[in-house]
């Protein structure tokens, strides 16, 4: 599907609109993160582009949406077919072009890519819509569903297939089309993925990506008239602009946004599973997933063993190679958001905080081309008032700050005390406290012991600042399809 990652030789990409890979007057560099160095070009799309893909999407949509859901299944089954038989380059190129490790992407990305398609293409298969009778007036009321239209898709750089599927697939299992664009950033295994639209048996037109940036290509969709629906997933502020644009044609909006998720330890908790299951909340994909854990409040009893357990591990959370099966952290995404996650770190040492460990603290020396990466260590900080602002902004990178606390009304505060509300863990053998705390919590999702524990039939999203909108089986196909109430005189 694509040349090997060690090949010198750059990639270009072209946008797919229409079934076809149509080039683009200008690109953007793409950085392999784990040297630094540029290895692709990506088309830097425009009005012009979305406005074509738009057009064929629109297309497309009366023969697609008149299909039986069965049938669009078992085209998305295909897909999820080819993306499996092609795995180990699917996995290959979304470590080079994101900067996790190849295990990650192996294990994690690639596999739940497939699993977005074959679950929506089952579960679209087994909703039911509503019926009343009215006896008194001689009358039955039922619902139908019907797809939107043309929707518009907006994923991230942190997952790159794996939340770009975890759209279209709820989107063209309804009927919808599609124009989508990912991150500008991250846009090789969506490329690649365009690559086996036709064998899988998509008509040209049911799925159109584009590739460029938020101001130019994600201005352009969000503002096309023609595209009724937008699903989102970045950060708040993003979130932001998305609202203000899409308002004067009353869009239909999914925005899964920012977290800043507590971890609560209470002292009856089970500390070696706690201990384990923390750090992996706090590091994995070197932080760089929405629901990661950044702050963890312990109670004072066992906080000093915690501690000293808890920097002992991160210690042992190895980063490097992204091609080495021994790391558990590639690295992060790009420069500039390296330095981000930096000048937190710097921020909260000037304020007088204690780094113990991880950034400035255990030196990382990495050889050859990847001297030059983004790489940083799994960092731990104490001392923070929960007033600054690495406690309180989304620092979304291998650093989590770690503070006391005495009583649970305090722990649920210290939990709620910021603007967004996606993710918590709690941890106790307490099962009365277990959903007493999980119900006070301003959280899309709590985990008890445990975290990251996913059915996707059940709603996802957050709360506050963290997010408009659920998705998952019920709640995306509410989303991607418009009700219609019928009543019949009898």
């Amino acid at each position: 599907m694509m040349k090997n990652a060690d090949h010198p030789t750059q990639l270009f990409l072209e946008n797919y609109i229409g079934g076809k890979f149509i080039p683009c007057s200008r690109h953007i560099d793409s950085v392999d993160p784990s040297t630094g160095e540029v290895y692709c070009k990506v088309p830097d799309s425009g009005k012009d582009e979305v406005d074509a893909a738009v057009q064929a999407a629109k297309a497309a949509f009366p023969d697609w949406s008149a299909r039986s859901p069965a049938e669009r299944g078992q085209v998305m089954n295909k897909l999820a077919d080819l993306i499996e038989s092609h795995l180990e380059e699917f996995a290959q190129a979304e470590s080079r072009d994101q900067g996790k490790t190849i295990t990650f992407a192996r294990t994690v990305d690639i596999p739940r890519s497939a699993y977005n398609l074959r679950f929506f293409a089952s579960s679209v298969l087994h909703h039911t819509t509503d019926c009343s009778l009215m006896d008194h007036m001689g009358c039955v009321n039922y619902t139908v569903r019907s797809p939107v239209g043309v929707a518009g898709l907006i994923s991230p750089w942190n997952l790159p297939l794996y939340l770009l599927t975890w759209k279209i697939a709820p989107a063209v299992a309804t009927g919808n089309t599609v124009v989508a664009k990912p991150s500008e950033m991250t846009s090789v295994t969506a490329w690649m993925m365009c690559k086996l639209l036709e064998e899988a048996g998509f008509p040209p037109g049911v799925i159109n990506v584009v590739f460029g940036t938020g101001p130019r290509a994600g201005d352009a969709l969000v503002g096309h008239p023609d595209v009724p629906l937008i699903s989102f997933t970045g950060s708040t502020a993003t979130a932001q602009r998305i609202t203000e644009r899409s308002a004067p044609f009353c869009k239909k909006l999914s925005l899964e946004l920012g977290g800043k998720n507590p971890a609560l330890i209470f002292s009856d908790a089970d500390l070696d599973q706690a201990v384990l299951t923390t750090v992996r909340s706090s590091f994995y994909n070197q932080g760089e997933i929405c629901l990661c854990t950044s702050r963890i409040y312990v109670e004072r009893s066992i906080y000093p063993e915690f501690l000293k357990r808890f920097v002992a591990a991160a210690r042992e959370w190895k980063t490097g190679a992204p091609s080495d099966p021994e790391n558990h952290n590639g690295a992060l995404v790009s420069r500039e958001h390296l330095e981000k996650v930096r000048s937190f770190v710097a921020l909260a040492r000037s304020e007088g905080a204690a780094v113990l460990c991880g950034e400035g603290e255990d030196p990382l020396v990495l050889p050859g081309r990847h001297a030059a990466g983004y790489f940083m260590r799994p960092t731990v900080i104490t001392g923070v008032a929960q007033a600054s602002r690495v406690m309180q902004e989304e620092i979304f990178g291998p650093v989590v700050c770690v503070g006391p606390f005495d009583t649970e009304d305090e722990a649920v505060a210290l939990g709620n005390g910021v603007r967004y509300g996606l993710a918590a863990t709690v941890w106790t053998r307490d099962v009365g406290r277990v959903h007493r705390v999980a119900r006070r919590l301003e959280a899309g999702l709590v985990w008890t012991n445990s975290w990251l524990v996913r059915d996707l039939n059940l709603p996802f999203g957050g709360v506050k600042s963290s997010g408009v909108g659920r998705e998952g089986a019920r709640d995306s196909y509410h989303f991607f399809t418009e009700v219609k109430t019928i009543t019949v005189k009898l």
